[in-house]
C-alpha cells in the first residue's frame, strides 16, 4: 500500500506553487521530492496525507469536563458540542478568536484527564485542502509534523530535539511534555534548551545531514542523522489525525481510501497470491459441489417421476400417453368408480354428504345446482364460506370453498 505525504507550506496557496512530498511503499521511504501542485496527482498512492508544519500549530493542555466524551466524538452532533467546550476552555489561552482556528484532540482522549489540543489557522488549512482537492488529490489524513509525546502511565514522556533546514532558516523542533517548541538553530536558543538537556530522561538528538554539523557545534553533543523524508514518514505513522469536527469529510475519505487500498493490495500483492489461489479453489469447490448436488437431486426427481408413470401405465394399460400422471390417474379411478356404480368424490352425492358433515349447523339450501364437478348451494349465508371448520373439513377431502353472491360454491379439486 503506497502513501504520499504532502508537506503544506506555512504560506497561503499560490499559482505555480511547488510542494514537497515523499512516497512510502511497503515500509520503504523515497527521497523528498518537489513538484507543482497539478503534478502531485500523477504520483501513484493509495493514501494521501497532509503534513502540517510544526510552526503552524500551537499546543494546549486542557482537562475536559466529565461526560464530554461519553458518546462517539463524531456522532449525533457530539463533535460540535465538544468543539464548543474546547473553545470555552481555551478562550483565554488563544491569541486568535476560537472561531478562526481549527482545533483537534489527541488520540484516545479521555474526560477528567489532561489532553492535548492542537490549534492552527482554519482559513489557511482549508485553503490548502481546497487547493489540493481542486488538483484531484483526496486528502485522507492530516497529521502534525511534530506533536507532544503521549506519556505512558508507568514511564515519563520522551523528549526529542530535531534540527532541520526549515523553510526560511535552520530550526530546532523540541517535542517534550510541555508541548512543541520551534526555535532557531542559533546560540540564543540555548537559554531555553540548556535546562532541558540536563533533565532525565535524556533528550534524543536528531538532525538533517545538512545542519548536523552546526547542531553538534552549538550543543556540543552528537546528533543522529534523520532526513526530512524519514521524519515525515515517522509523523505519518503516528496515531494523530487533525481531521476532526468541520474537517470530518477527510476522515470518511480516509476510510474509503483505506478499504480501496486494502482491497487493491489484496488483489495484486505477490504476498497474497497463495491466499487468492486458495480463495479461487474454495469457490470452485463450492460451485462443483452445488452442481453435483443439483444433478443428484434432479436424478432422484426423475426417478420418482418415472415410478409414477410406470404405476399409471401398469395399473391402467389403456393410458398410452402420460402428460400429467397424478391427474390422469385420478380421472381413471373416477371412471372406474362410476363404471362400478360407486360414487366418486366429485359426484353430487359425495359432495353433499361431505358438505353436511363439515357444516352440520348450516340451514338447508333453497336451491342446489351441480355442474361439471361444481356444487352451488343457494340460500346460505356467504360468510359461511370463511368458517374455519368448513374450510378445513372440505379442503381435507379435496374440495375448495368460496362465496358467490348469496350462494356457496364447492369445487372438487382432486379425486381419490
Amino acid at each position: 500500500m503506497a502513501t504520499q505525504i504532502i508537506y503544506l507550506p506555512s504560506g497561503l496557496p499560490s499559482a505555480g506553487a511547488l510542494l514537497s512530498y515523499v512516497r512510502l511503499e511497503a515500509g520503504a521511504t523515497t527521497q523528498q521530492q518537489q513538484t507543482a501542485i497539478g503534478l502531485l496527482a500523477s504520483v501513484q498512492a493509495d493514501e494521501r496525507v497532509a503534513l502540517v508544519p510544526a510552526n503552524c500549530l500551537s499546543w494546549h493542555r486542557v482537562t475536559l469536563p466529565k461526560g464530554t466524551l461519553d458518546r462517539s466524538l463524531f456522532a449525533d452532533g457530539q463533535g460540535q458540542r465538544v468543539r464548543a467546550v474546547l473553545a470555552g476552555l481555551l478562550e483565554d489561552e488563544l491569541l486568535d478568536e476560537p472561531e478562526a482556528l481549527h482545533l483537534a484532540l489527541q488520540p484516545q482522549a479521555r474526560a477528567n484527564e489532561p489532553v492535548w489540543v492542537a490549534a492552527c489557522n482554519r482559513d489557511w488549512l482549508q485553503a490548502w485542502l481546497n487547493t489540493l482537492e481542486q488538483a484531484g488529490l483526496q486528502i485522507t489524513r492530516i497529521v502534525p509534523e511534530s506533536a507532544p509525546p503521549l506519556a505512558e502511565a508507568d514511564s515519563p514522556a520522551p523528549r526529542v530535539l530535531w534540527a532541520r533546514s526549515g523553510e526560511h532558516q535552520p530550526e530546532m523542533i523540541l517535542s517534550h511534555a510541555e508541548g512543541v517548541w520551534v526555535l532557531p538553530l542559533a546560540a540564543d536558543s540555548l537559554v531555553l534548551l540548556r535546562p532541558l538537556l540536563n533533565k532525565q530522561p535524556q533528550v534524543v538528538l536528531r538532525a538533517e545531514p545538512a545542519v548536523a554539523a552546526a547542531a553538534e557545534a552549538l550543543l556540543q553533543a552528537p546528533f543522529q542523522l534523520q532526513t526530512q523524508a524519514e521524519a515525515w514518514a515517522q509523523a505519518a505513522g503516528g496515531d494523530w489525525d487533525l481531521a476532526q469536527f468541520d474537517l470530518l469529510r477527510t476522515r470518511g475519505a480516509r476510510t474509503r481510501q483505506s478499504v480501496r487500498g486494502w482491497l487493491g493490495h489484496l488483489g495484486t500483492a505477490p504476498a497474497w497470491r497463495p491466499a487468492r489461489w486458495a480463495a479461487i479453489a474454495l469457490v470452485l469447490a463450492h460451485v462443483a459441489g452445488l452442481q453435483a448436488w443439483a444433478w443428484k437431486e434432479q436424478a432422484a426427481l426423475n426417478d420418482r417421476r418415472s415410478a409414477i408413470r410406470s404405476t399409471l401405465t401398469s395399473t391402467f394399460p389403456d393410458v398410452k400417453v402420460v402428460v400429467d400422471a397424478p391427474a390422469q390417474m385420478a380421472r381413471a379411478v373416477a371412471d372406474l368408480q362410476r363404471n362400478s356404480g360407486q360414487a366418486s368424490s366429485a359426484d353430487l352425492e359425495s359432495m353433499l354428504a361431505h358438505f353436511k358433515n363439515a357444516a352440520p349447523n348450516l340451514p338447508v339450501p333453497t336451491a342446489i345446482n351441480y355442474q361439471n364437478k361444481s356444487l352451488r348451494l343457494t340460500g346460505l349465508p356467504p360468510e359461511s364460506a370463511a368458517d374455519p371448520a368448513l374450510l378445513q373439513g372440505l379442503q381435507a377431502r379435496g374440495y375448495s370453498v368460496r362465496a358467490d353472491a348469496d350462494a356457496i360454491v364447492v369445487q372438487a379439486t382432486s379425486q381419490p
